[in-house]
This record gives structure tokens, sequence and C-alpha cells, in this order.
């Protein structure tokens, strides 16, 4: 069964792999520079911040904790405890990948961090603010898509290496917008938020 899987997960690797152009290579190299990012991150805060007035500090003080949270998630237990090879490491598969500038990632690729962090931020926000700010939810969950979607694309993390993070990501997301709403209960008396609605 495990070997079944892990062939279908290098079928879709390899198809999503080869079906690249220059064009491609340029707009998913971007996609998964994280520092080309920082814009679109202060984008998001000036949209909860003229939203959600004072309630948007501790919504966006948490975001700091849930990244590293998800970001040691992912690095410090699932890649050091599974230690599965990115493709790009891996010797039979290695060759036959098409890289971006000579990008091969590091040693282990299960799970992806990006996917990781870019999906707890996204459904953070959804369990937060979905229903007072539903067009930047569906902005952030493309952004979301496109960034995983360009690990695979440049080889070095495979399919299920950003589908498990979605999963993963969802009851990590929902325990900090539970926090927030104990914040918002203790300190700015409001008992009207329950993430559980995603509102």
């Amino acid at each position: 069964m495990l070997d079944f899987f892990q062939s279908l997960d290098e079928q879709w690797l390899l198809l999503i792999n080869q079906a690249h152009n220059p064009c491609l290579d340029v707009i998913m190299w971007y996609l998964s520079n994280t520092w080309v990012w920082i814009p679109f991150y202060v984008f998001i805060v000036l949209v909860l911040a003229t939203k959600l007035k004072q309630k948007a500090i501790p919504l966006v003080l948490l975001i700091l904790p849930l990244i590293v949270c998800s970001d040691q998630l992912a690095s410090g237990l699932f890649k050091n405890y599974f230690l599965r090879l990115r493709p790009s490491h891996e010797p039979h598969l290695e060759h036959l990948l098409h890289y971006v500038n000579d990008y091969h990632g590091g040693m282990y690729g299960f799970i992806s961090s990006h996917a990781m962090n870019v999906f707890s931020l996204s459904f953070y926000l959804l369990f937060t603010v979905g229903r007072r700010i539903k067009g930047l939810l569906i902005v952030l969950f493309v952004w979301a898509a496109a960034v995983a979607y360009s690990r695979i694309y440049l080889g070095v993390h495979y399919p299920s290496d950003v589908l498990v993070p979605f999963v993963l990501s969802i009851p990590l997301a929902y325990g900090f917008s539970k926090i927030y709403a104990l914040i918002l209960a203790k300190y700015y008396n409001d008992n009207q938020f329950h993430p559980s609605k995603i509102s």
C-alpha cells in the first residue's frame, strides 16, 4: 500500500515538475521566495487594522507564535522524525527533475515548511475574520495554494509533502483562533466571537 502511494506521489510530482517553461520557472521561483511576500504581509496587516481597529492588535501579534509553532512542527518535528528525502535528493528521481537556478533544497522534505506556514496563516484568518473579510480569504487561499504548488514545481517536494500540512494546519490554526477568542473576552469584553462558527 505504501509503495502504491509513493508511486502515485512520484507520478504527480513528475507531471507537475516536467510541465515547465521559462516563464513558469520565473513565476514559481518567486512564489517560493518568502521575502518577495513582505509587501503582501504588510497589506494583510493594513486590511486587518482597517477592519478590526484595536482588535487587530492581538490578532496580528498571535501570527508570530502561530508561524513559529507551524515551522517547528514541520522542520523540527516531522522532517527530523520521518527523514524522508526530498525528491531532489532521491537517487532514482533527482536526474529526472527540472531544477530552477540549480535549487535543490535541504536534505529532507516531509513535510513542507512553506506549505505548513501559508496554510496555517490562511486557516487562522479564516477562523478569526472569515465572515468579515471574505475577499481577503479568497486571496489568501489562492496565495497559499500557489506557494504549495511552486514547491512541487521546483522539484523539492512531493504532493503529499504539501497536502499533509494542509490538513495539519487546520487544528493548529483553530487552536490559535481560540486563544484570540479568549483574549477578546478578557481584554475587550467581547464574548461574541466563536471561532467554531468561522466568524
